[in-house]
């Protein structure tokens, strides 16, 4: 394994010489996150404008050579817990494993084998002795809920302390179209949403920042507030929001076009959307 530190703005998902698994400090999960990457192709089937993965293409995961990803996360957790790597790579605040997040260089749960992935995650977490209190996070789109197998995974999920990170970066169609590339449907976003909250826990994750030197509108926010005030009445048990500013630069075509947000801006916006109701976690 190569022997630089990591630190909260290297998400290099090389840096552990695994194809599939990975390390992370996350400054959202305030510790190491071991990343499960099923997207190894750099394909997605959204192009967010803030995308930090290279050569991204439209498309979805190649298929999971499954035996090789246990031995990977089998191998990484024993080095975690038994080794050296929080000592000699790993800053001393952050020497916690907080999650198993199943993340990566496109959207996840287009791997015909999620339900398989799920579940190998179950037995490792049994074997290596994981406490309860580390979580198993899918950071999604949010794109493919429909999907039974889907479904199927976030109930498993749900037994392993499961979380789901569903970005909702504007709630319009137009804005989902300027900032994700994707056409989307504000219906297909609510039914999946409630799905996703239905067999697990769910946080919205989104990302606020400047396009061409210009903030969202207050129109952006009154659309955002609208959607979520609307699946908290009909029932949708969100647990909270997690909002976020530009990290790292962007390796899309647009990356010079974008621009982080003061936080004074992006505080306004928790407050309000705090307003309805939900726990927000604000990272700068």
């Amino acid at each position: 394994m190569a022997n630089n530190i990591l630190n909260v703005d290297n998400h290099d998902r090389s840096s552990a010489a695994l194809r599939y698994v990975y390390p992370v400090v996350s400054r959202r999960a305030e510790g190491v996150s071991v990343g499960i990457n099923l997207n190894p192709n750099n394909a997605c089937n959204w192009r967010c404008l803030y995308c930090q993965v290279p050569d991204l293409k439209r498309g979805t995961a190649p298929p999971v050579d499954l035996a090789l990803l246990e031995l990977e996360l089998r191998g990484f957790l024993a080095e975690l817990l038994y080794g050296d790597f929080m000592l000699s790579r790993v800053p001393e605040c952050s020497r916690r494993i907080n999650d198993i997040a199943i993340s990566g260089n496109g959207e996840p749960t287009s791997a015909a084998e999620f339900l398989q992935v799920i579940d190998i995650i179950r037995r490792v977490r049994h074997d290596c002795n994981l406490p309860e209190s580390v979580k198993t996070v899918l950071i999604t789109n949010g794109s493919l809920m429909h999907r039974p197998e889907v479904q199927s995974g976030l109930r498993e999920m749900a037994k392993i302390n499961g979380e789901v990170w569903f970005k909702l970066d504007r709630a319009s169609e137009s804005g989902m179209l300027r900032i994700n590339d994707t056409h989307a449907r504000t219906e297909q976003v609510r039914s999946h949403l409630m799905s996703s909250a239905s067999c697990c826990a769910t946080w919205l994750q989104t990302c606020w920042f400047a396009l061409d030197s210009e903030p969202p509108t207050m129109q952006d926010e009154d659309d955002y507030l609208n959607l979520v005030g609307a699946l908290l009445r009909d029932g949708c048990a969100l647990h909270g929001v997690l909002l976020y500013g530009l990290a790292r630069p962007s390796l899309q075509p647009e990356a010079g076009r974008l621009s982080s947000l003061p936080a004074l801006v992006i505080n306004k916006f928790a407050d309000r959307i705090a307003s309805l109701g939900l726990h927000v976690k604000v990272s700068l």
